[in-house]
């Protein structure tokens, strides 16, 4: 849900993108293609994308796992920076979006490196804890339903290693979680993560304003 937002003024965004961002012609065709449906804010913005890429090398990941991938920008990145016989274990509910993801990573040549779960992703991850993968995952990418964020983020950090590196997205909520007029069920649930990571001794953590604000944890 993270796209260009309103901390930067419009001409020191354009700066940055002109200025570092790398695109490739099969980002830009899913961008392009994403751009024009409804909910395109959902996807996350291309400097985002670049970060994620880097994180993914930084850290050496093999595996990982994204919790919420819509047309599936987020899982093309990931897996385009995971070597040779790296596994992303995408999950999400929405065969409509994720379709559109699916015929991207395949012309990409990165749609091997992705395992796309559909059905509730508590699910996805309670199977995959009891089938003995915990600790066994590299990095995980939270950007799904924000009434969920908590149970996600649990389950998340059950699954990486010690040293693993777990992303939050939409952290900062259009700004909405420095208002305390609003108390939506989604706003007090991002409020109550972060409130969570800042105080949990299991992690290291910071919240930078990247997109829509993503937090970073790395499991100690």
């Amino acid at each position: 849900m993270s796209n260009n937002n309103d901390y930067l003024s419009a001409e020191l965004y354009d700066y940055i993108l002109e200025s570092s961002f790398r695109d490739r012609p099969e980002l830009k065709a899913l961008r392009d293609e994403t751009a024009e449906m409804p909910l395109a804010v959902m996807q996350i913005s291309p400097e985002q994308g670049q970060l994620m890429e880097l994180l993914v090398k930084a850290v050496g990941a093999t595996k990982a796992i994204e919790v919420g991938t819509f047309t599936g920008y987020s899982a093309m990145v990931v897996a385009s920076a995971l070597p040779a016989g790296g596994r992303l274990v995408a999950c999400d509910v929405s065969e409509e979006f994720t379709s559109v993801g699916r015929r991207h990573w395949a012309q990409a040549g990165v749609g091997e490196k992705i395992d796309l779960r559909i059905g509730p992703a508590v699910a996805t991850l309670d199977s995959m804890i009891a089938n003995g993968e915990a600790g066994e995952y590299d990095m995980a990418f939270i950007d799904a339903d924000k009434t969920n964020y908590p149970t996600y983020y649990e389950r998340c950090l059950t699954l990486l290693r010690p040293g693993g590196l777990l992303l939050v997205d939409n952290v900062l909520w259009g700004g909405r979680v420095a208002n305390p007029d609003e108390a939506d069920e989604s706003t007090l649930n991002i409020r109550k993560l972060t409130r969570t990571m800042k105080d949990d001794d299991r992690i290291y953590f910071s919240l930078i304003p990247v997109g829509d604000g993503l937090s970073l944890a790395v499991k100690r």
